[in-house]
């Protein structure tokens, strides 16, 4: 293993693009294991829902809501703060974006670690940041809400809500309850890793107990394909939650025993291969997510914030 490229360095493969209605006002953009979008078009408005990594990426996101409507793009809303997902923001602002809308939590975070993400995520994963130099800097909520808030997009009802922790502490999902479609961000994945680094895991099972209450019939999850039923809803937060209890798990039984964080990643995937092993993002994700998994079940009860150095230390100290 000491050969492998750090991080997701070595992926180049551009994703084939998805282009999706689920509702009368509701679309999916996806893209094979990248990170999602979602679309809402209102009565007068557009919202996205988490901006893409760069202002040139959301440049194709444009491209193709403009093949459907001509309205404003007057909101990006911002599901949590991880760079790849916010970002693009900027693309937003010459088709009429007036409000950036994340939860206070969200806003706390990106106070907190938002450049640290940044630079940490653009090291990470350089396919998804394309024309990283598109990127004016951090992009900042102009409107934080704590909870719940609702946004008529003329008749049309817009619930943004947090519903618990689970990828990060400022989790957000948005919900239009007259079409029962919801936008999970990275609380719920399908047939793509759950990144963890910055998790709260021992908070996320519940949290996905929260959000199957809604009752969403269709739903965007924040990576693979848009889950189209009641029953493929159902699976997205059954696979969801066999990620990420297997994790911690592996990483509760590997403290309790004693093993350092290089015998817990060897630990993890014994439980962890045989489900996932072939799933988007994997071999990506794995080492922050057992290094995340591993300092919760040892009591630290918070992300510790991720930086270019730790992320290059911690990758290359589980690999040799």
């Amino acid at each position: 293993m000491s050969g492998k490229a750090f991080a997701s360095q070595a992926d180049l493969e551009v994703k084939k693009v998805s282009f999706e209605q689920l509702s009368e006002n509701a679309w999916a953009y996806t893209a094979e294991g990248d990170p999602n979008t979602g679309i809402i078009i209102g009565d007068d408005s557009v919202m996205i829902i988490d901006a893409t990594a760069t202002p040139v990426m959301a440049q194709e996101v444009i491209r193709l809501v403009r093949t459907v409507t001509d309205k404003p793009i007057k909101y990006v809303t911002l599901t949590h703060y991880h760079a790849v997902r916010v970002l693009g923001a900027s693309g937003y602002q010459a088709e009429g974006l007036q409000q950036i809308i994340a939860s206070e939590d969200t806003r706390d975070l990106i106070v907190e670690r938002g450049q640290q993400d940044m630079d940490s995520e653009i090291g990470r994963f350089p396919r998804l940041f394309n024309a990283v130099e598109s990127v004016p800097g951090l992009t900042w909520p102009t409107l934080t809400f704590k909870g719940e808030m609702t946004l008529w997009m003329g008749k049309l009802e817009v619930k943004i809500l947090q519903r618990g922790r689970g990828h990060t502490k400022g989790d957000t999902v948005v919900w239009l309850p007259q079409q029962k479609v919801l936008f999970s961000g990275d609380l719920v994945e399908y047939d793509a890793a759950c990144y963890t680094g910055d998790a709260y895991l021992a908070d996320w099972p519940q949290t996905l107990d929260n959000l199957a209450a809604i009752g969403a019939e269709k739903l965007v999850p924040g990576r693979g394909p848009a889950l189209k039923t009641p029953e493929e809803v159902k699976q997205g937060l059954a696979y969801t939650r066999a990620f990420v209890s297997a994790l911690y798990r592996g990483a509760q039984e590997a403290v309790a025993a004693g093993m350092d964080l290089k015998a817990a990643m060897a630990h993890t995937r014994k439980l962890m291969d045989p489900d996932f092993a072939q799933v988007f993002i994997y071999e990506h994700c794995l080492p922050f997510d057992v290094t995340r998994a591993y300092d919760e079940a040892s009591g630290i009860r918070d992300p510790r914030i991720w930086t270019a150095q730790r992320d290059q230390e911690m990758w290359h100290a589980l690999q040799s």
